[in-house]
């Protein structure tokens, strides 16, 4: 039986605060370091990966603004070297903790099915298993097939290919899908791939998968997503993407069976009209926000698929911020540019900027900086901007910084 004293009436400011303090963007910065970013993904449940490295890679953006004192290097040794995080697919391409291994097993065994579909392509795993337990990681250039594979459906569960594929990449893909080969390392766009059992403990290859019952498993993963954001609400959401077999009637029944357990409390937020939700283990949070502490603002850069904007139209209910990632938007048709970034200041959006990485000559290039309408100008903002913007530099191995306002 629900307890109707476990629920919370909070204004707009406070939810917003609440959500920022969640995720580490307000007050004092709580991650510091290489052990700060293995605990803000521990507790997010995974970050989101891209490629594309304009102003540094989204995984590395998203950390930045948090982890005090983050590199680029912190991430890349949790992955590759210490081995406590993992690429694989979660909120579509993504990095989580190695412990969440087990987890995901229901989705390898759908690979493994899927496979047998595709006459031949047992023999080519087989082969380049063998060519990798001899020769060690390799990359789709150096596994020594050729030729096309025609495939007529997609099994890769993280978002697969319809058509013609190169054969090393499919098999290296498909072998990484079945959790028989890891990332070993990222070289720019490229990836190398080992065999998983030289990289993740043998009790967790070998474990069984926590929540064999479905419904078990998709209560375990919108409990992570809630966790992710902060608050969430029971509507369709990008927030909710790669989570197979969540449709809106179970969510909806999902978000009951949560509620009436006590394992999530609902928030009602002023000027919202749908209910919010934030994890029972986040009340202690919510009741230091109901006591409207004076905290200290923060101006961060944050990452275009971050945690935080997973859910865009939650965005501009809280925040009264519109953004759009405007990477795949035709030039002529953009309203800002190609890789912006919005600007968070306190428990506020003010802007937006769009920033390039001059790598040969260790320059930021602040191409703009878009201000929200009715944000004032003051130099306490300006000096904040310079602050924020220094630090970016920085992250980006940059020693200058020319463009707007610079």
């Amino acid at each position: 039986m629900q307890d109707d004293r476990r629920r919370y009436n909070i204004t707009n400011r406070q939810a917003r605060r609440f959500v920022l303090l969640r995720q580490g963007l307000l007050g004092e910065h709580r991650y510091l370091g290489k052990q700060g970013v293995l605990d803000f993904i521990r507790g997010a449940g995974c970050i989101q990966f891209d490629p594309v490295d304009i102003c540094g890679k989204n995984a590395e953006l998203t950390l930045q603004s948090r982890v005090k004192g983050f590199d680029k290097a912190m991430l890349d040794g949790l992955l590759y070297t210490d081995r406590l995080l993992v690429d694989y697919p979660d909120k579509q391409l993504a990095i989580i903790p190695v412990e969440h291994w087990p987890h995901f097993e229901r989705y390898r065994e759908a690979a493994r099915k899927g496979g047998l579909r595709f006459e031949g392509i047992a023999a080519m795993e087989k082969e380049a298993l063998a060519f990798i337990e001899a020769k060690g990681p390799v990359s789709s250039s150096e596994l020594p097939f050729e030729g096309i594979l025609h495939w007529h459906s997609s099994i890769h569960w993280s978002g697969g290919w319809d058509g013609k594929t190169n054969a090393a990449r499919a098999v290296l893909e498909h072998l990484y899908s079945t959790g028989r080969l890891v990332i070993h390392r990222k070289k720019g766009t490229r990836k190398y791939y080992d065999l998983a059992e030289r990289h993740i403990p043998p009790e967790l290859l070998s474990a069984p998968e926590p929540f064999p019952d479905e419904g078990e498993h998709l209560k375990w993963r919108v409990l992570r997503r809630i966790g992710a954001v902060g608050l969430l609400w029971n509507r369709p959401s990008d927030a909710w993407l790669h989570i197979w077999g969540l449709k809106n009637d179970n969510r909806t029944d999902i978000f009951q069976t949560l509620t009436e357990s006590g394992e999530i409390i609902p928030v009602a937020v002023e000027g919202i009209k749908d209910g919010l939700y934030c994890l029972a283990s986040d009340e202690p949070l919510m009741e230091a926000v109901l006591q409207n502490q004076v905290l200290k603002p923060r101006m961060e850069l944050i990452a275009p698929l971050d945690c935080l904007m997973w859910d865009r139209k939650l965005v501009r209910a809280l925040f009264g911020f519109s953004y759009t990632w405007e990477i795949y938007i035709p030039a002529h048709r953009r309203k800002f540019g190609a890789y912006v970034l919005p600007l968070l200041y306190g428990d506020s959006f003010v802007g937006r900027v769009e920033a390039v990485c001059e790598r040969k000559t260790g320059t930021l290039l602040v191409k703009n900086v878009w201000f929200e309408d009715g944000v004032t100008r003051t130099k306490k903002l300006q000096s904040a901007l310079g602050g924020c913007l220094k630090r970016f530099a920085s992250f980006n191995g940059c020693s200058e910084i020319v463009g707007f306002g610079v």
